[in-house]
């Protein structure tokens, strides 16, 4: 008896779990509703908005479809020349060369200082300094000068400044020029997050260290760099419409600018302005996702799931129903 009683006494009692409250939770997720709510009525309600205007006139004419094309165009190019130099100077940035660090740091500390519309202004009005440009032996009029020579010119191909950098091309310029200090960074930080012993293990086996670059740092280091090229392409997207001021007619704010220039309705073309932004920004953030989680493979949450609780094969339920029997 004393022992039964002794047992009873020290049986712990049920556990009464208490779910968490969270009043001021449900009150945020209210006040959100009514804003959004607030929002979404003077989409439909307030007419200067003018969304017939928008969708029949603006959106889907001819300049605008021409301007989205060059925007498109112009977005693509420049971070194509962004990523290729940005390689190259962080290659540049973390080679032993003193000389090659300095360049590198010195290019990157311009670019990433000059605002970008500045930039493209800059470059719209570089015919002003040079009326041809062409490649040749370089100082060949000092040279020249030199040996009594006034006109010896010894360039092998030229053409007119002005032909050369048109608005396309300086606005493609200012962006990519830009965007390759700021991939160089990026670059230099996906390289550096690489462990060294990869270098090293790879040197040990005979590989060139450009081809340990390619082949082992670089795909190791993508998953660092992939994330934040992303959101530089956007950007870059948005950046396009500074272009607008070298002037570069085959753009979509430039297009959209010289419809409410004709129409005057300033707002609605802003608003349909910000339409086609959206949808080329959600479509690249779609393309982000996708690049992110095939570079990611292997790495995160889910690849440590997968290697802690593998898939059970299809012979193991029924030895596990046979044990249980």
């Amino acid at each position: 008896m004393t022992r039964q009683a002794n047992s009873d006494r020290g049986r712990p009692e049920l556990i009464k779990a208490v779910p968490v409250r969270h009043p001021w939770r449900w009150v945020a997720v209210a006040v959100l509703m009514v804003l959004a709510a607030m929002f979404v009525n003077v989409l439909v309600t307030n007419e200067n908005f003018q969304w017939r205007f928008v969708f029949e006139d603006v959106l889907f004419t001819p300049p605008v479809l021409e301007g989205l094309r060059g925007t498109v165009l112009l977005t693509v190019s420049s971070m194509l020349i962004g990523v290729t130099l940005g390689v190259l100077l962080a290659v540049m940035r973390l080679s032993a060369s003193p000389v090659l660090r300095l360049i590198s740091w010195g290019y990157t500390w311009f670019f990433r200082a000059v605002p970008r519309l500045v930039l493209a202004v800059l470059f719209g009005n570089l015919g002003i300094l040079w009326s041809r440009i062409g490649l040749g032996l370089p100082f060949d009029r000092e040279l020249g000068a030199l040996f009594g020579i006034p006109d010896f010119h010894a360039q092998f191909w030229s053409i007119n400044a002005t032909d050369l950098l048109t608005g396309f091309v300086a606005g493609m310029l200012a962006l990519g020029l830009s965007e390759a200090a700021y991939m160089a960074e990026i670059v230099r930080a996906g390289i550096e997050a690489v462990d060294s012993g990869q270098s090293e293990a790879a040197q040990a086996l005979g590989l060139t260290r450009g081809l340990t670059l390619r082949r082992i740092v670089l795909p190791q280091a993508m998953q660092v760099i992939v994330p934040p090229t992303g959101n530089e392409t956007i950007a870059m997207l948005k950046d396009t419409s500074l272009v607008a001021f070298t002037p570069v007619s085959m753009e979509l704010f430039f297009q959209l600018q010289a419809i409410s220039s004709r129409t005057y309705q300033v707002f609605p073309v802003l608003v349909a302005a910000c339409l086609w932004y959206l949808v080329l920004s959600s479509a690249l953030m779609v393309v982000q996702h996708f690049v992110e989680r095939y570079f990611s493979r292997g790495y995160g949450t889910r690849a440590r799931a997968r290697t802690r609780s593998p898939r059970l094969s299809s012979a193991q339920p029924d030895t596990t129903v046979r044990n249980t029997a």
